[in-house]
C-alpha cells in the first residue's frame, strides 16, 4: 500500500493495543454492519493467519464485536463489545479459518437477521496504520477501503448500467475516485462499488434505486 499522509501510518484515534490488529478490525466489523443494515443476530467471525494466532492478546474478536455494534476506533465501551452484543441479542462465533487467505490480517465476517432470511458473507483485511481493505461481498471479488463515502450497487449485468449511474454522478457533481466491478456470470447478477469523493446525498441513492437494473443500492460512510 502507498501511504498518503503520516497519519496513514500513525493510524486513528483508537482503544488499542494495536492499529492494525484493534483498531483495523474494528474498522471491518463496523464496515459489515453497515453494509448489512441492522445489528445481526447470528454473526460467525473466521480469523486467518496473523488474526488467528494473536487475536485474543489483541482484542481482534472485541474490536470485530464492537464494529458490528456500530462502535467506532476510539469508542469507550469498545473493551465491553461482547457485553453490548449480549444485551443487544447477537450471538457470537468466532473460529480459527483454514486455506488460502488474502492477507496476514484476515478475517471473514458472516451475518444473519432475526428472521434468518438475510445474510452478509464479507471478507476484510487489515493492511496496517487502521487501515482496511474489504476485498469479498456475498461472492463479488472487489475493492473498497472504507475511506471515503462508498456506493455498493448490485444490478443485473446488462449494457450501459454503469454508464447510467456515473452519468448520474456526473450530474450531482459527485466525483469518483475509485471503481471495482465484478459479476457473478454473464448477464446474470453484477456489483459495482463506487468510492467517492464528498458527501452523497441520499436523493442521489433514491436515484440509482429506481434504475430498472438495480437491485439493491448501499451507502457506506464510517
Amino acid at each position: 500500500m502507498r501511504f498518503k499522509d503520516v497519519f496513514s501510518i500513525i493510524g486513528p484515534a483508537m482503544v488499542g493495543p494495536s492499529s492494525s490488529h484493534t483498531a483495523g478490525a474494528a474498522r471491518i466489523g463496523r464496515t459489515a454492519r453497515q453494509l448489512f443494515g441492522e445489528c445481526p443476530s447470528h454473526a460467525e467471525i473466521i480469523m486467518f493467519g496473523s488474526f488467528a494466532a494473536t487475536y485474543k492478546g489483541h482484542g481482534t474478536d472485541t474490536a470485530i464485536v464492537g464494529g458490528l455494534l456500530d462502535m467506532d476506533t476510539d469508542d469507550p465501551g469498545l473493551p465491553e463489545a461482547f457485553a453490548h452484543a449480549d444485551m443487544a441479542g447477537m450471538q457470537t462465533v468466532i473460529r480459527p479459518g483454514t486455506g488460502l487467505y488474502p492477507h496476514p490480517n484476515t478475517t471473514e465476517i458472516v451475518l444473519t437477521n432475526a428472521a434468518g432470511n438475510r445474510t452478509l458473507n464479507m471478507i476484510g483485511t487489515s493492511i496496517g496504520g487502521g487501515n482496511i481493505e474489504i476485498v469479498r461481498i456475498n461472492g463479488y471479488n472487489l475493492k473498497l477501503t472504507a475511506l471515503y463515502p462508498t456506493l455498493i450497487i448490485r444490478h443485473s449485468d446488462e449494457p450501459g448500467v454503469i454508464a447510467v449511474v456515473t452519468r448520474l454522478l456526473v450530474d450531482n457533481h459527485i466525483n469518483i475516485g475509485h471503481m471495482s466491478v465484478d459479476r457473478k456470470n454473464r448477464r446474470g447478477e453484477a456489483m459495482m462499488v463506487l468510492e467517492c469523493d464528498g458527501r452523497i446525498d441520499p436523493a442521489v441513492v433514491r436515484q440509482i434505486e429506481v434504475i430498472p437494473e438495480v437491485q439493491e443500492v448501499t451507502l457506506l460512510h464510517l
